[in-house]
């Protein structure tokens, strides 16, 4: 269920969506948002200089985390939590298959990404280790985490629901938006995934598709100068 806050509400007009423009969970819910046609708002929160820690963003997060989506009077949090609440709330484009067994195979898929490879690779966690390892163990932690996981996915894709193109089925979803920025992570770190033929299917698959042209980190760089309203339905 969407995290919400009451005393904090989100006005009933188009949303607004706080993130960063290289955060994995950020990234997962631009996708969604595209993929859905949602126009939004942005409010960018630079983690690397702590804004995701001021006053006025704990106010809306308690976490001090980003994405935070303001839609429907409510403020939610959570990138799984929010693509969930748009599912429920926006059925199409379906993120989610039909079928329960298959839901719950693009639910696994997800959290394998958001639960278990994100976490260990988050800014919070890679400063740790390097404050207690060094620069090249930062690198070290991060390059192996993203492997052993991105092995994972691979095999976990090995199932009936994936046809050689998105996670599952012939359109993407929930696993496809939580996947591919994981893509972007890394390729960032040195991290090739070229061996990895579902893996790679589904990065095909979802790079030729116009929602994650949109939703990719290089359009909201703020040397760019990427436009702070995105996203319309056509």
């Amino acid at each position: 269920m969407a995290e919400l806050s009451t005393e904090h509400p989100a006005p009933a007009g188009k949303p607004v969506l706080h993130d960063y423009w290289r955060s994995s969970a950020s990234y997962r819910v631009r996708i969604a948002l595209a993929l859905k046609g949602i126009a939004y708002d942005r409010v960018p929160v630079d983690l690397v200089a702590g804004v995701q820690r001021n006053a006025r963003h704990l106010a809306l997060n308690p976490q001090g985390l980003v994405p935070v989506l303001e839609i429907d009077g409510l403020v939610l949090t959570q990138s799984l939590a929010i693509i969930e609440y748009l599912e429920e709330t926006r059925s199409e484009p379906a993120l989610l298959p039909k079928g329960e067994e298959a839901r719950a195979r693009v639910r696994a898929l997800s959290l394998a990404v958001a639960c278990e490879i994100h976490p260990l690779s988050n800014l919070a966690v890679l400063g740790r280790v390097e404050a207690l390892a060094g620069l090249e163990a930062r690198g070290t932690w991060n390059r192996e985490n993203i492997v052993a996981g991105l092995l994972t996915v691979e095999a976990m894709l090995d199932n009936s629901g994936f046809i050689d193109r998105f996670c599952h089925g012939d359109q993407p979803g929930m696993a496809d938006c939580t996947l591919i920025p994981q893509l972007y992570n890394a390729t960032r770190w040195g991290v090739t995934f070229d061996h990895l033929p579902r893996v790679s299917a589904v990065a095909r698959a979802c790079d030729a598709l116009p929602a994650f042209a949109a939703a990719h980190p290089d359009n909201f760089d703020p040397s760019r100068k990427a436009k702070e309203t995105v996203g319309e339905r056509k």
